[in-house]
């Protein structure tokens, strides 16, 4: 009987890197700070996930694609994903590659300050602008609102800021 190997957490992180939002394919779950922690017994993985927004629709489908992901790693015999709310995910947790990814996909990635008073300003998506209004708060999907780039011309999403703050 072989001794198998136990699976290496970096290899899962490498793996990570490849499960996307379903929704925003540019940006994986380690670019939006989902991933709380990952551990390993033996040949059994499990994943500790922050949820963006309680109710996110695309849950089932992330963890499916983490799942799965991990299971192409030979040495994986089985995987747990897990969604838990403590800590709270927040915006801050987005990397620096996950605001550059977002970008690229069109939204503007939330913004790292918020005034106290719980305001904050967005620069436009595509040609980082300051002269942007909001054109309505409720967007495509909980998580993202609808602002009017008034030097561009263009519309585009933004992803809501989330802070322990506000």
């Amino acid at each position: 009987m072989a001794i198998s190997e136990s699976v290496s957490i970096d290899r899962v992180y490498e793996v990570l890197v490849t499960v996307k939002d379903p929704e925003i394919d540019s940006v994986s779950i380690i670019d939006l700070g989902m991933v709380e922690e990952v551990t390993n017994s033996g040949n059994i993985v499990k994943v500790v996930l922050l949820p963006t927004f309680l109710g996110c629709p695309a849950l089932e489908i992330i963890k499916k694609n983490t799942i799965d992901a991990i299971k192409q790693l030979p040495e994986v015999e089985d995987v747990e994903v897990e969604f838990v709310f403590h800590p709270p995910w927040t915006s801050d947790r987005i990397t620096e590659e996950g605001h550059v990814n977002l970008r690229a996909f069109g939204i503007a990635p939330p913004p790292r300050h918020i005034e106290e008073d719980g305001s904050y300003h967005v620069d436009c998506a595509y040609c980082g602008s300051t002269y942007v209004t909001m054109e309505n708060i409720f967007g495509p999907t909980a998580c993202r609102s609808i602002l009017y780039c008034k030097s561009c011309k263009n519309v585009f999403e933004a992803m809501k800021p989330v802070s322990t703050l506000l």
